[in-house]
């Protein structure tokens, strides 16, 4: 991902000084939850880019978005950013250091989605199949039920997809079709 070079140093720097204080991993897990507490609140980013709104109130909605008990490292990089006027670029951030990690621990991202609720025992054939498929150290799970794929299931694994949905046949159907004309 593409996050822009001030995002993208920020995170390699806090990535870096997380290893050698060997607290990568939990940075890693709060940086998880900043971005995920940005992409579940947009209005989050309209409050670190307000210059009207105090430092202190934005380093508390980011300590607060990692998380009940951040710890030292993500709270001095919380007050660099802050300090260097930065904030606005706190999501971005994150998303570059989450990136940056699971590059350098050869961590792969799988979201799979279906129509319906799946039990677990079918959940955990597809996990099977995604684990046999790809080879990378770990694999971090994302489950997603959406009724407009009709049936099947998609399987997305950082950027290479497997579409097994009814919906992606029907698509497939109609591009052969118009081919055919």
């Amino acid at each position: 991902m593409v996050t822009g070079l001030i995002p993208h140093r920020y995170a390699m720097a806090l990535y870096k000084y997380a290893m050698e204080t060997k607290t990568g991993d939990k940075v890693y897990e709060e940086m998880k939850r900043v971005a995920d507490a940005f992409s579940s609140n947009p209005g989050l980013e309209k409050v670190l880019s307000n210059p009207y709104v105090k430092s202190d109130d934005k380093k508390r909605v980011l300590l607060a978005a990692a998380g009940e008990n951040p710890g030292d490292d993500f709270r001095r990089f919380v007050t660099l950013i802050i300090d260097h006027r930065r904030e606005e670029f706190a999501y971005l951030m994150a998303l570059a250091y989450r990136d940056i990690y699971r590059r350098e621990n050869n961590i792969s991202q799988v979201r799979i989605t279906t129509a319906v609720e799946l039990p677990a025992g079918e959940m955990d054939k597809l996990r099977g199949v995604v684990e046999r498929a790809v080879k990378a150290s770990s694999l971090e799970y994302d489950y997603v039920v959406d009724p407009t794929i009709i049936g099947g299931f998609i399987i997305d694994v950082d950027s290479t997809r497997m579409d097994a949905s009814v919906s992606g046949e029907l698509e497939q159907l109609r591009l052969n079709l118009l081919r055919s004309n």
